[in-house]
């Protein structure tokens, strides 16, 4: 008896590795390589590969694939419809499968609906990136990127709020949802 719940039409490989509290929705197909924390929700029509770590408390909304070599770390957000890719330059007529380059996700990061993650980046703590952007660079801890390709225009807090801060240089600010205060040092934003 499983201690998550999933829907009739799901797909669980064997020797996938899901936590408890997951809530696994119509048409998701979990590979038998893939290893998911606890209290994860997948979508309708989500897919997870053999090579995918997804930590605990983690959303991912309908029609996303998360390929070969991503991690998520806990609580990430993925929107509708966003994208992973796994090839920098694929070809359908030759093989790059051991070109796979590694994604990074980290804790409480923001990936809006449509946006494309470019793959061998890593998107820092609790960034967020706007629907429909394209990230195709590292993108800083707090940072809010938008466009194609994205751009950072502004910092949010941890409650998901812009903070009034200066892209670069030095400031400080209280968010007012949480009471926290952010510093930010050298164009580095941090949580104190």
């Amino acid at each position: 008896m499983s201690n998550y719940s999933v829907h009739e039409t799901a797909i669980i490989d064997d020797g996938a590795q899901i936590g408890g509290g997951c809530r696994i929705w119509h048409w998701v197909h979990i590979c038998g390589g893939a290893k998911l924390g606890s209290n994860i929700s997948l979508g309708q029509n989500v897919f997870v590969g053999n090579k995918v770590v997804i930590g605990d408390n983690c959303k991912v909304q309908n029609n996303v694939s998360i390929y070969d070599n991503i991690i998520l770390e806990e609580g990430v957000f993925c929107g509708p419809s966003m994208v992973f890719t796994n090839v920098y330059n694929p070809r359908s007529l030759i093989e790059r499968k051991d070109e796979y380059r590694n994604t990074l996700v980290k804790r409480g990061a923001t990936l809006g609906a449509n946006s494309t993650i470019i793959c061998g980046v890593t998107i820092g703590e609790f960034a967020f990136v706007g629907a429909g952007a394209v990230v195709n660079a590292d993108v800083k801890p707090y940072a809010l990127m938008v466009g194609v390709a994205a751009k950072q225009i502004g910092w949010m807090s941890e409650y998901g709020e812009q903070l009034d801060l200066p892209l670069s240089g030095d400031g400080e600010i209280v968010c007012t949802h949480s009471g926290d205060r952010y510093v930010l040092s050298g164009g580095i934003l941090s949580k104190h």
